[in-house]
C-alpha cells in the first residue's frame, strides 16, 4: 500500500484567514495548489457569532448554521465559488466589516451531480471518491428507507441536515456505538440514532422514518466521508485526564491541518482546530462547532508531524475513561508516494 495518494492536501483541503469588509469580498487560497472549494465553513473569530455553511450542491447563497437546527436560509453570504476560493456578499455572519473570520474548505466535484436510484430513496450525488468526501443531497419520504452516497466503500463519518425544517444536525461516526448519532449543534453524548438501527454499508445510508433524516417531502444534504490514507483520518482516543507523558497521543499518519473532536460519551463540545490561526503549539486556540463563542485563546493540543497530542487535562478534550471521536485533514502527509518522509512545515 502506498503510503499516500495525496502527496499535497491543500488540492483537496485548505483553510483561508480573511478580514471582512461587509461588501464583496474575494478570499484567496495561498496553499500550494488552487483550490475551488465545494463546502466552505466559515466563522468569524473575533467576536460572537454563527458559524455558516455553504456548498455548491444546494448552491453558494444556501446557508446553514452548525450551531443551530434553523432551516437553510438564501443570503448573501458566500455568492461564489472561485477557482483559487471565494466570494463573499454583504451578510454579516460571513462578512461583518472589520471582523476576522476563517474559511474551512473542501473540494468534492466541482458541483457536478449525478442522480442515483441504488437506494429506496433516489438521491443526488456529487463525488470525490479520490479524496474521500461526497456532498448528497435528497427527499424524504417517510418511511424508513436508504438513499445512495456514491462512495463506493463505508463511510468513516456521515453529517446530516433537513433544509426545511428546525432539526438537529445528525452525525454518524464509525467510532460512535453502532446506529447511535451526534447532534452537532448540542454538546449531547451519543444517543440511539436515526439511521434505522443500521449504520450506513457500501452503497447507502440507513434512515428511519422522522424529521431528522427521513421527513416526508423534507429537503436534506449529507456530506459523506471516507479517511485517505496521508490526508484524512476519522478515529478514536480515549482520555486519560494526565499531562505529559500520561496524556493522549493521536496518530495519524499525516501533519493535521485541520482537527475537530468531540467526547462520545460524555456531554462535551465539539472543538474545532487548524494550523492557520494563531499559529499552533502554545497557540493554537479553538472554536467550538455548537456555539457562537469567539476564538479563545487557550491552546490544548500540539499538532505534530504525524498526529496531535493533547496538553489538557479538561475534561472537554481529556476526561479519563471518556472515548473522543475525531476528524483530522492533512496538512502534508507524513511520508510521500514514493516513500520519502516529508519535512513537517
Amino acid at each position: 500500500m502506498a503510503y499516500t495518494t495525496i502527496d499535497d492536501p491543500s488540492a483537496f483541503f485548505q483553510t483561508a484567514l480573511y478580514t471582512g469588509n461587509g461588501g464583496t469580498l474575494a478570499v484567496t487560497n495561498d496553499g500550494n495548489s488552487d483550490l475551488q472549494p465545494d463546502w466552505v465553513w466559515t466563522k468569524k473569530r473575533s467576536d460572537t457569532s454563527n458559524h455558516a455553511l455553504v456548498d455548491s450542491s444546494r448552491g453558494a447563497t444556501k446557508q446553514m448554521y452548525s450551531n443551530l437546527t434553523a432551516v437553510e436560509e438564501t443570503v448573501s453570504g458566500v455568492t461564489a465559488f472561485n477557482t483559487d476560493g471565494f466570494t463573499l456578499g454583504s451578510n454579516g455572519t460571513a462578512n461583518l466589516n472589520g471582523a476576522t473570520f476563517v474559511g474551512w474548505q473542501w473540494k468534492c466535484n466541482g458541483g457536478t451531480t449525478s442522480s442515483n436510484t441504488d437506494g429506496t430513496i433516489t438521491s443526488t450525488v456529487q463525488a470525490n471518491q479520490d479524496a474521500g468526501f461526497n456532498i448528497v443531497t435528497y427527499t424524504g419520504n417517510g418511511s424508513n428507507s436508504n438513499f445512495a452516497h456514491g462512495m463506493g466503500e463505508q463511510p468513516d463519518m456521515v453529517i446530516v441536515k433537513n433544509r426545511d425544517s428546525a432539526a438537529n444536525w445528525c452525525v454518524w461516526h464509525k467510532d460512535l456505538t453502532s446506529s447511535y448519532y451526534l447532534q452537532l449543534d448540542t454538546t449531547s453524548s451519543q444517543q440511539t440514532g436515526p439511521w434505522d438501527g443500521l449504520d450506513p454499508n457500501s452503497g447507502v445510508v440507513f434512515v428511519y422514518s422522522g424529521g431528522l433524516v427521513n421527513a416526508s417531502g423534507s429537503d436534506y444534504v449529507a456530506y459523506i466521508f471516507k479517511g485517505k490514507q496521508g490526508y484524512s483520518k476519522f478515529g478514536k482516543y480515549f482520555g486519560s485526564g494526565g499531562t505529559g507523558i500520561t496524556a493522549p497521543f493521536i496518530y495519524t499518519g499525516f501533519k493535521p491541518a485541520f482537527i475537530l473532536h468531540k467526547c462520545s460519551t460524555s456531554g462535551r463540545a465539539w472543538y474545532l482546530y487548524d494550523t492557520k490561526r494563531l499559529g499552533y503549539n502554545g497557540g493554537n486556540g479553538y472554536l467550538q462547532a455548537q456555539d457562537t463563542d469567539a476564538e479563545s485563546s487557550n491552546s490544548v493540543l500540539d499538532i505534530t508531524s504525524n498526529g496531535f497530542k493533547l496538553r489538557t487535562t479538561s475534561t472537554q478534550m481529556n476526561q479519563s475513561g471518556a472515548t473522543f471521536i475525531y476528524m483530522a485533514f492533512a496538512e502534508n502527509p507524513f511520508v510521500t508516494s514514493t516513500g520519502i518522509p516529508t519535512t513537517a512545515r
